[in-house]
């Protein structure tokens, strides 16, 4: 899946596929609430529907906009329960996160 991240008169073209999706991932997860979302959806490991709020202490409309961001990217998934969207993390989105920002970010600087 191609993902790319515009952001005014940016020209993602001239980017490669993985410089695009750092950006893009980056840009999710650059907000205090989302990480502290997702910081929650992991500790609790399972599907959740209402406690992110009761969490996160933010509104409800302001949660599912964050909420609508992390899935945007595939990085949490919703699934219908009801009345309700349950919430997880999705395992690959997630690997693949890590494995990016570990590749992008994870060598060693020896200039001092």
């Amino acid at each position: 899946m191609q993902y790319t991240y515009t952001m005014g008169a940016t020209r993602t073209d001239i980017y490669t596929a993985e410089q695009n999706r750092i950006a893009a991932i980056a840009k999710v997860i650059g907000h205090p609430a989302r990480v502290a979302i997702l910081q929650y959806l992991i500790k609790v490991d399972s599907c959740i529907c209402g406690e992110i709020v009761d969490e996160i202490g933010l509104a409800q409309p302001t949660i599912s906009q964050h909420l609508r961001e992390m899935k945007q990217i595939g990085l949490i998934r919703g699934e219908i329960d009801g009345t309700k969207v349950c919430y997880c993390i999705n395992q690959d989105v997630y690997n693949e996160m890590k494995q990016i920002f570990d590749n992008a970010f994870g060598q060693k600087i020896t200039c001092s």
